[in-house]
């Protein structure tokens, strides 16, 4: 929630292999409640699933004097085997001139004058700590995707304020559309330089709120009157082929459906890559219309105190509660993204609005469970993923993908006290020819958990009591 007027969306689609798939055990089925798999019923295509390092909490990791304690939080967040696999990083523009506090340093810290002006841009190499571990996500862990204000009519990056130049937005300074346009690109190949290629680039943050931080008002109809202006400036910057624009980052579900309505009747719908949408003042009732992927691209438990259980009472910050989160995002809204809001932070709000709590007074941290309901979702279902039908499981919670490789993930959640025998059916491809299990819950983290694969190819295994467990199945030779 308190990001910067601008995001560089950077979604991070992180390869490299699962933990390898060992040899599964042959044997007669069990019996079980059966959860078929169609892979010839498809939905949205997945993006990813990820978080923020915004407002200098990637200082927490980039600062962090003990290396190993360094390179264990990096794990944590991006490897696929001993972390969650994130595949989204999601990074704050700066906006103010200073970085004091947690504030965001920008890259033009001094108005030219004027919006036809020459813009003294001024690059650190630093970004508030956040190019650092975009490096590092890029080149350590194989990540590819990567999402990202002064020229208002209050005059301050903070309060609000609305885009000079926009319908209802005059100012006496002129108009700074197209200078904002160019600032965006500035910051982008300033990226680029360093060997992280932006992929994801919004040019809004809660437009529908005004806060005392870094903050823009907009609605549909002045975010379509700027994309008109920012996508020919990506074109001419040969940057379409690279990236898309990401819209609008809204507060909640009802202001994204309006604002995509308007940009839809103003024809620039067709220049979004994606939509994007937090859900602090609404969520949805059902998905958005829109023809491009949506991502629930802010979410969190902004009040609660600090918890790292797994389950305890059904509480905003466990980590149960936000396996279920994705699971009602991803299936009944047919979410493509997931982000959570910050990946590290501080003791200092004692809340659940990070995933890792970094106490870089002592080089100490502490992880939540909610990075491991995280981990059954994205170590598994890959950018590229397709999500795929399923039927049976009663009293689960059951969802199916089939990665570009081939491979299939079955996330399965129970939200009871008693542990289920299952038994999962892909029909409409080859025989599985190897299958593992993870589960997460109140002792494991997307631990190893017997799985048995019968003759026929059908995946036998166990639904511990209120978890997720994440069926990963090797496909076989295809039935002719």
């Amino acid at each position: 929630m308190r990001l910067a007027g601008t995001f560089l969306t950077a979604a991070a689609a992180i390869t490299g292999a699962a933990a390898a798939p060992g040899t599964t055990t042959l044997g007669p089925r069990q019996q079980s409640s059966t959860i078929t798999v169609d892979l010839t019923r498809t939905f949205q295509k997945m993006d990813g699933f990820g978080f923020s390092l915004a407002f200098q909490r990637a200082n927490l990791i980039t600062n962090m004097s003990d290396k190993t304690k360094q390179k264990e939080l990096l794990d944590l967040l991006f490897n696929r085997t001993t972390g969650a696999g994130f595949t989204i990083l999601r990074n704050g523009i700066g906006s103010t001139p200073n970085s004091n506090s947690d504030f965001m340093n920008t890259i033009a810290p001094r108005n030219p004058g004027g919006p036809r002006a020459t813009p003294q841009y001024v690059w650190d190499g630093k970004d508030s700590g956040q190019l650092w571990v975009s490096q590092q996500a890029v080149q350590q862990y194989r990540v590819k995707q990567i999402y990202a204000s002064y020229m208002k009519t209050n005059n301050n990056d903070a309060n609000g304020g609305t885009l000079c130049g926009v319908p209802g937005a005059s100012c006496s300074s002129g108009d700074w559309r197209q200078a904002y346009a160019d600032y965006l690109v500035a910051y982008i190949k300033f990226y680029a330089q360093e060997g992280v290629p932006i992929t994801h680039l919004g040019f809004l943050n809660e437009p529908d709120y005004t806060a005392s931080y870094a903050s823009m008002r907009s609605d549909g109809n002045q975010a379509a009157d700027f994309i008109k202006i920012l996508y020919p400036t990506l074109e001419a910057a040969n940057l379409t082929s690279q990236l898309g624009i990401a819209c609008c980052e809204t507060m909640g579900w009802g202001s994204a459906v309006n604002m995509i309505n308007s940009i839809r009747s103003q024809g620039q719908e067709g220049r979004l890559k994606t939509v994007t949408s937090h859900t602090y003042t609404g969520g949805p009732s059902s998905p958005l219309n829109s023809r491009n992927p949506v991502w629930f691209s802010e979410q969190c438990d902004l009040n609660g105190q600090w918890t790292t259980s797994w389950y305890s009472n059904g509480g905003a910050g466990e980590g149960l509660t936000w396996a279920n989160n994705v699971y009602s995002a991803v299936v009944n809204y047919n979410a493509s993204g997931y982000l959570y809001w910050e990946g590290v932070q501080w003791p200092n709000p004692n809340t659940n609005e990070k995933i890792i709590r970094v106490d870089n007074r002592t080089n100490t941290y502490e992880v939540s469970k909610r990075l491991w309901a995280f981990a059954n979702w994205s170590r598994y279902v890959r950018p590229g993923a397709v999500r795929v039908g399923t039927s049976g499981g009663s009293g689960l919670r059951t969802a199916a993908f089939r990665n570009e490789d081939g491979t299939i993930a079955v996330v399965v959640i129970s939200t009871t006290g008693s542990a289920v025998n299952v038994s999962v059916r892909v029909s409409g491809g080859g025989t599985p020819s190897y299958a593992q299990a993870f589960v997460s819950d109140n002792t494991r983290n997307a631990a190893s958990t017997p799985a048995t694969l019968g003759a026929d190819g059908t995946v036998s295994g166990q639904v511990a009591a209120r978890s997720i467990t994440t069926f990963f199945i090797l496909p076989g030779a295809r039935k002719s």
